[in-house]
């Protein structure tokens, strides 16, 4: 896998990210930490570690992994949590199915996927949400707020996105569809995290996202009116 950069999001994270890094260096692929610049505690818990360190110019989890996708030099990427929730052993099958697509999504709700450290708050959201984006964009993903997602780093770059914060687990997936990009999904297991708790605020984060759900449908809208003119 050394055509693949593991992006990892952290903020806050010293407790945790050593650990999840300890247990990647066994893998052939590159790793990029994104965070912010004033994260002292983690940057200083992984300064022994062979990876790369970038430093947001922004603020915020989908600022965080803009800025660090767009800094890979490799092949590919995918998005890698700091808390040890995501399985590892994923990344081979993810890896090989990458050839033949240009995203692949890892989700918890296929048969022999599940999760640990899922709340009844976030099942009911993400199963309503992943609704709406079968209902609006035919989307065919059925765990469309889980960001292990791996794909080609130069399709990644043509989608041009840009929510600095949660809403980017639903922008991704949709403008994948609205791009008409290749992608599949491979069925997983998330782990309870090793330490801390979910950084997403339910209701405000959950209202934003059925937001800009609702601004990419009428923007898809407006841009089949001009085509079809």
């Amino acid at each position: 896998m050394n055509k693949l950069t593991l992006v990892i999001p952290a903020k806050k994270e010293s407790e945790t990210l050593p650990r999840v890094i300890e247990q990647l260096k066994s893998l052939e692929c590159k790793i990029l930490v994104s965070l912010p610049s004033d994260d002292i505690d983690t940057i200083e818990s992984i300064k022994n570690f062979s990876v790369v360190i970038h430093k947001q110019t922004g603020t915020g989890y989908g600022n965080s992994l803009i800025e660090g996708i767009n800094k890979c030099q490799t092949e590919y990427f995918c998005i890698f949590n700091a808390d040890g929730s995501f399985e590892k052993n994923d990344l081979k099958k993810m890896y090989e199915l990458c050839s033949n697509n240009d995203f692949i999504f890892a989700s918890r709700y296929l048969q022999n996927g599940g999760s640990d450290d899922d709340t009844i708050i976030t099942f009911i959201g993400n199963k309503i949400f992943s609704f709406l984006g079968k209902l609006l964009f035919s989307l065919k993903i059925n765990d469309i707020l889980y960001t292990f997602v791996m794909g080609k780093t130069s399709q990644f770059k043509k989608l041009n996105l840009e929510s600095n914060d949660f809403r980017l687990c639903v922008e991704l997936p949709i403008k994948i569809k609205i791009w008409n990009f290749k992608y599949n999904s491979i069925p997983s297991f998330e782990k309870k995290r090793m330490a801390g708790k979910k950084k997403v605020s339910a209701l405000k984060d959950g209202f934003l996202i059925l937001i800009e759900i609702i601004k990419l449908f009428i923007n898809l809208k407006i841009l089949n009116k001009y085509k079809n003119k």
